[in-house]
């Protein structure tokens, strides 16, 4: 067995046809080539060139190494790791099928397989530091070959997806190697997830409340926080203004739990906004939703917004300068600004 590593998309914005029909696709545009009647690597690059002809050469061989191995190396049971854009977390899958190739697309769905999710949207924070940083390949198809992941991978879907040990989750990182500098790491990817693991070690249980209350305020808001005990449903009670009487006026939830909220779970807190008297309700989980609950969720945009890691650390970077004195010695954090280079701006 095998573990590959696929994005739906340089952006994640495949995702939802990726979990909905149940398939791992490649997502070059105009790809219109049976893969498996290609002879060998350079006619993929050939045929890649044929139609990008301003690629330069280095961008070729780039992409016909990803690309070949769909087709030709990944086999039945191997398992996808499939990083999540939607929120913080990863998808695992099985694959069940063989290569498709279907020439009338539409672009760029012209190559297949079919897979069986294992696992669903799995935190990122329940994935040991080496790990994470192994699926930071900024590559959209790669094999995934380093620190054991095969072996750490199913003893984690034999514990229902737990988190691996505190002391692999938040083992310090070993030392940088000019390897791991290279441009085929997602840099921001790996300081997001370290800020995710400070939170996680600094703001454990409901210490996410405290914070997530820190930054509405930092936001303006005025908020009552529960002190522990029965809440009646609210976490936080927040209303604009300098004594909370403008709007909006928000009930606020905050999960620090393992596992991804479902839509019943959300449901009740649409229930406290009314008990409440509040105008929209604000749901925090630590963990991400189920896939499902979005898109569920629609009919109530003006009502509910959630919340995962993902936007939970926009939140934070946003206002973090105006977070209180103490919060800030909590998590102590550093902008720092880096050269963004793409396959165009790099020598053939």
């Amino acid at each position: 067995m095998a573990v590959w590593l696929i994005r739906a998309g340089s952006h994640g914005e495949f995702q939802d046809k990726f979990l909905s029909e149940k398939r791992v696709y490649i997502t070059w545009d105009r790809l219109n080539v049976n893969l498996e009647k290609l002879s060998d690597r350079e006619a993929l690059i050939e045929a890649l060139g044929q139609r990008d002809p301003s690629s330069k050469p280095k961008k070729l061989i780039n992409h016909a190494s990803q690309i070949w191995p769909f087709a030709h190396e990944m086999q039945k049971g191997d398992w996808i790791v499939l990083p999540l854009k939607a929120q913080r977390a990863i998808q695992i899958g099985e694959v069940t099928g063989d290569y498709i190739f279907e020439s009338t697309g539409p672009s760029p769905f012209f190559h297949w397989r079919a897979v069986k999710w294992i696992g669903e949207a799995i935190p990122r924070s329940h994935f040991g530091k080496d790990l994470l940083n192994t699926f930071g390949a900024f590559m959209t198809i790669c094999r995934v070959q380093k620190n054991d992941a095969e072996a750490r991978l199913q003893a984690m879907r034999k514990n229902g997806w737990q988190p691996e040990s505190v002391a692999q989750v938040l083992a310090p990182s070993a030392p940088m190697t000019e390897a791991d500098l290279t441009p085929d790491l997602d840099l921001e990817e790996r300081a997001r997830d370290g800020i995710a693991r400070l939170i996680l070690s600094r703001f454990k249980g409901n210490d996410l409340t405290r914070l997530v209350e820190g930054i509405l305020r930092a936001r303006g808001y005025t908020t009552l926080r529960s002190t522990g005990g029965a809440d009646g449903g609210a976490d936080i009670l927040a209303g604009a203004g300098p004594l909370g009487f403008g709007s909006p006026r928000l009930v606020v939830e905050v999960k620090s739990e393992q596992t991804p909220i479902d839509r019943p779970t959300v449901d009740k807190l649409l229930g406290s906004v009314s008990k409440f008297g509040a105008n929209e309700g604000l749901f925090v989980s630590w963990s991400g939703f189920k896939n499902n609950v979005q898109k569920e969720l629609a009919g109530s945009f003006f009502r509910v917004r959630l919340w995962s890691q993902t936007e939970l650390l926009d939140a934070l970077y946003e206002v973090y300068d105006k977070l209180d004195p103490d919060l800030r010695a909590e998590l102590p954090l550093k902008q720092i600004w880096a050269v963004a280079v793409s396959d165009e701006d790099e020598d053939g």
